[in-house]
């Protein structure tokens, strides 16, 4: 397996963080909205700030979210998300498999067809069989991206070869 000496990358679509971002734009006009339409009346300033103020945490939190990121250079597969960062020698990979599901996940096998298992992203204790990715990420763009990599996919079908 070689890899050309470009850097290949993958980043995978999060759309929960311009849900939350779009959202939490709505809420400032929203509470915008509140405080000029009604100064005079408390009430309408206190929903006011406490609209700006979800839309302020909305915002804050949208853009501490990280989204995954698959990347091939120099002979290095890398995963990264956030400060999470996992690093594997081309070489060392046999092939690779997508889980679906609600948020989609990238497994990793090494030269013998066994699952790698990777420590926790979140830093809990346990381990995982798999890279998490996003929801919205598409296997057939995964697979299309392994697949210019030089990865192979693994066949986990019973009835391989027949």
């Amino acid at each position: 397996m070689s890899v050309t000496e470009k850097a290949h990358r993958f980043i995978c679509p999060v759309g929960r963080k311009h849900a939350e971002m779009w959202g939490g734009v709505a809420l400032a006009v929203l509470g915008v909205a509140f405080a000029v339409l009604g100064p005079t009346i408390w009430v309408n300033l206190t929903v006011g700030a406490l609209l700006l103020v979800g839309a302020g945490v909305l915002v804050v939190h949208s853009l501490r979210l990280r989204a995954p990121v698959l990347e091939v250079s120099e002979g290095e597969f890398r995963y990264v998300r956030g400060r999470y960062i996992v690093r594997i020698p081309f070489r060392d990979i046999g092939s690779y498999y997508v889980l679906p599901g609600r948020t989609r996940s990238l497994g990793l096998c090494d030269l013998t067809g066994r699952p790698r298992v990777f420590p926790s992203v979140e830093g809990r204790r346990a381990s995982r069989p798999y890279l998490p990715l996003t929801a919205m990420t598409s296997p057939q763009r995964v697979e299309a991206f392994m697949n210019t990599a030089g990865i192979p996919h693994r066949d986990r079908s019973l009835t391989s070869g027949q």
